[in-house]
């Protein structure tokens, strides 16, 4: 046996096994099989177009392509190993089925401008679906913060009671970081949409052929300007996984916290059976599955995104075959990126909260200290940082006594600072200090539904 049928022609021997099994890249690019027979539909009827091939030529090649596509999706389509890739696999087939006609096809055309394009179609593929899960999740967030746009619970700092919010407020919070992680994909997709097609291996062709056909056929906004940039650029894979890995960290952040509330020592929320599950010798355990291994999918996407990095941080242009390895980390990254989005709505659209236990904690823990320290300013009129040392001494004084400061006699309170009134007591509450949050943005109930009004709409 010589070398490969479709590129063998100088080789006198084939490949050691060793190499075919390192060299072979079928089992994974496989799933570019509708993009590259998008691209050779384009790329064909722009040689017809050009009359570069004949119109008898490209007609059967384009039937035969039909053909293919059939095959494919019937789950019939021979994929072989001796062929390395979609891309030659597909010609091999394609002329199994109509001849040496097929040959034309890879006209002004190679592997490198070819692989680029399809793997451009793949990722944009895929921003589009990814943003489209982003837009669900969102609205499942923004449905809870409707259900419970005035409901009381603790805000954290380093996971420390801090301040009374909503837990609508909460739920908008992620809805902010998950838009942001949308505009990050709209901005990957919108950079990538140049056309590598016509690059060839790396110089451009001789051949007259009609990039901006091509480029406008498959959608894209124009023509790659550099044919060697077009053919040894991965940013845009690259972007995209950097937009994944941002992505996947809100999404561990949101996972956490669901794994921390929903545990007994909180309990401030419940999710369903289906997003639980159960253990083999503990009868009553409900574990957060879900969340756990939403949270633990972070490393594989991020780790896509270092491998990738890794790939091409030393390639000299244009094309290597060290970029033959850009398709699994991208491939496994986008598919656990999309599963951990489905299931993280899920979660978030079937929760259930504990309105009462989180009130109850809403209020621990001298969360309206900061209150305490506001009224000061704005009724004694004292500088705030004075205002903060005399809440901390009543603050502690109350530590002491084992009482809360809403309970908190005036008679003592007066022990630190004389002039404090019993209107005092109207703002140590947690329901009037998140009332009293009215600041743009803030968590008081009227501007919590502001925001569900903006967002309802910005997500319609």
């Amino acid at each position: 046996m010589t070398g490969n049928k479709m590129w063998g022609g100088r080789f006198a021997t084939g490949p050691d096994a060793v190499m075919d099994a390192i060299n072979v890249s079928i089992d994974t690019d496989k799933r570019m099989a509708a993009h590259d027979l998008q691209g050779s539909r384009a790329h064909c009827a722009m040689l017809m177009a050009t009359g570069i091939i004949s119109a008898k030529d490209g007609e059967a090649i384009l039937e035969g392509l039909t053909r293919v596509e059939a095959e494919i999706s019937h789950g019939t389509f021979p994929y072989r190993r001796e062929f390395e890739d979609i891309h030659l696999n597909v010609e091999a087939r394609l002329k199994e089925l109509i001849g040496d006609v097929a040959g034309r096809l890879h006209t002004a055309r190679s592997r490198n401008d070819q692989v680029a394009t399809d793997f451009k179609l793949y990722v944009r593929e895929a921003c589009d679906a990814i943003q489209a899960a982003l837009k669900t999740l969102q609205k499942a967030l923004v449905g809870q913060a409707e259900r419970h746009a005035g409901a009381l619970m603790p805000g954290f700092t380093h996971l420390q009671t801090a301040q009374p919010v909503t837990f609508g407020h909460y739920m908008l919070a992620y809805v902010e970081m998950f838009a942001r992680d949308a505009a990050r994909f709209a901005d990957a997709r919108a950079r990538l949409n140049e056309c590598p097609l016509g690059a060839a291996a790396l110089a451009g062709t001789s051949f007259a052929i009609d990039r901006r056909m091509t480029a406008k056929a498959l959608g894209f906004d124009a023509p790659a300007r550099n044919s060697l940039d077009a053919v040894s650029d991965r940013d845009f894979a690259l972007e995209t996984l950097s937009a994944a890995s941002i992505a996947a960290m809100h999404l561990s952040r949101l996972a956490e916290e669901l794994v921390v509330w929903s545990s007994a020592e909180f309990a401030f929320i419940r999710l369903p059976d289906q997003w639980t599950t159960g253990s083999s010798i503990m009868p009553q355990k409900r574990n957060p599955d879900a969340a756990e291994l939403v949270r633990a999918k972070t490393g594989r996407i991020t780790g896509a995104l270092v491998s990738l990095l890794m790939v091409m941080k030393a390639l000299p242009l244009a094309y290597s075959k060290d970029m033959q390895e850009d398709k699994p980390p991208t491939f496994e990254a986008i598919d656990a990126l999309l599963i951990s989005l489905a299931a993280m709505t899920g979660m978030v659209d079937t929760l259930a909260i504990d309105a009462a236990r989180l009130e109850e904690a809403a209020g621990r823990a001298y969360s309206t200290a900061t209150d305490l320290a506001d009224w000061l300013v704005q009724t004694l009129g004292l500088p705030f940082r004075d205002a903060h040392h005399v809440t901390g001494r009543i603050v502690k004084l109350a530590e002491e006594q084992g009482i809360a400061l809403e309970v908190m006699p005036l008679a003592d309170m007066h022990l630190v600072e004389p002039r404090i009134t019993a209107d005092i007591y109207s703002r140590l509450g947690a329901a009037q200090s998140v009332a009293s949050r009215v600041s743009e943005g803030g968590t008081s109930p009227s501007r919590v539904l502001e925001q569900i009004a903006y967002w309802r709409k910005r997500l319609a």
